[in-house]
């Protein structure tokens, strides 16, 4: 019994110094730094809505997401974490699908989402050991792959429904 609870403090102690070294290569990382420039941009700037507005046709969305691609590689080889990446997976494509809402109405939903804020948040408290976050990021991953399914079969949807819309109003003209 007692060789359990020196076990289990042992593997507590090198999960801290696992991430404390993490912490610690983070913040000398430049990429960690430009992801935090970039989340600000994007969702305190409003930079991931006026793509969307400047650029129709989820064109300017897809400009926005690909920003977001940095995040997950950060995530599956800086961090490495299979869940964490699995998670901001998920909010870039529930990102990508609300930009797409026509009729600008995905825009005016980007201003509130921000994915980015988001995507940070959960990288930053990941790194931390904020439970609640990892809570949320295992909560995330759990269920993501249904998510995906469904997400990638509602954006392909929009997609086609973007593409039926244009000819229609081009067909107009």
């Amino acid at each position: 019994m007692a060789f359990r609870s020196l076990n289990r403090i042992f593997v507590a102690e090198m999960k801290e110094k696992k991430r404390k070294g993490l912490q610690r290569k983070l913040g000398e990382s430049r990429t960690y730094g430009w992801l935090q420039k970039a989340s600000d941009l994007m969702d305190r700037y409003y930079v991931d809505a006026a793509l969307g507005f400047a650029i129709p046709g989820g064109i300017g969305d897809a400009i926005a997401a690909l920003i977001s691609v940095v995040y997950i590689v950060f995530t599956a080889f800086k961090i490495r974490s299979f869940a964490l990446t699995l998670a901001i997976i998920n909010n870039t494509l529930r990102d990508i699908l609300l930009g797409m809402i026509p009729f600008y109405i995905g825009d005016v939903i980007d201003v509130f989402h921000r994915s980015n804020q988001q995507n940070m948040g959960l990288i930053r408290g990941f790194v931390e050991g904020d439970e609640q976050t990892i809570k949320t990021v295992n909560r995330k991953a759990a269920y993501s792959v249904v998510i995906f399914i469904c997400l990638c079969i509602l954006i392909y949807i929009m997609v086609k429904i973007v593409i039926w819309a244009g000819q229609y109003v081009i067909s107009l003209f």
